[in-house]
């Protein structure tokens, strides 16, 4: 597990739906509709439902909410479910317009390993102008390196201070591109830069 490499999840830049915010199916918002990118075991939000708001190709994977909220196909689904039990959450979203069922993929786990002397550059959020729940929280990170030994063997994690980081392994990446047609791109975050 040690010398595996590990993965950001991005938006790709190539024709997709968009998708709104996740809200209640039954009506209503969520109390916290950012909470997919917490890393953290959530209760059940029960039926939730969404839609584009703007069109595209539906793809097996892809990324709502300003990226901090994975949506993903059965097939992909079951690859996180499968890989990393221990890592992740499924809960099913009902998507206007989707031809299958759709699960937002929520990550568990979330850690404090960015490797900030081995990123490029680490922008954290100055103690002045900002709301203090984001003091000290990472503004932006370029070419983003994470430490695996600070990661407790997980596949799919969070980093700590950073939301919009969606962390997989070299498993679980290789497992999402046999399914394919994916709408996100992978960004290595460990070894040389």
């Amino acid at each position: 597990m040690s010398g595996e490499n590990f993965y950001d999840l991005g938006i790709a830049d190539l024709p997709q739906w968009v998708l709104e915010l996740p809200v209640l199916a039954a009506g209503g918002e969520l109390e916290d509709p950012w909470m997919f990118g917490d890393g953290r075991h959530l209760p059940d939000p029960g039926p939730l439902r969404s839609r584009p708001f703007r069109d595209g190709p539906q793809r097996s994977f892809s990324v709502a909410n300003a990226g901090r909220t994975p949506i993903a196909d059965e097939q992909v689904a079951r690859v996180f479910l499968t890989l990393a039990p221990d890592d992740v959450q499924a809960f099913l979203i009902e998507v206007e317009g989707a031809k299958t069922a759709l699960y937002i993929i929520n990550a568990t786990r979330c850690f404090n390993c960015v490797d900030e002397e081995s990123s490029l550059e680490v922008q954290r959020y100055p103690p002045e102008d900002v709301a203090p729940e984001r003091v000290g929280m990472y503004r932006a990170i370029h070419g983003l390196r994470i430490d695996p030994s600070r990661t407790a063997g997980a596949r799919v994690f969070r980093l700590q201070g950073y939301s919009s980081a969606f962390i997989v392994s070299e498993e679980i990446k290789s497992a999402l591109e046999e399914v394919g047609n994916l709408g996100v791109t992978f960004e290595r975050v460990t070894g040389p830069r």
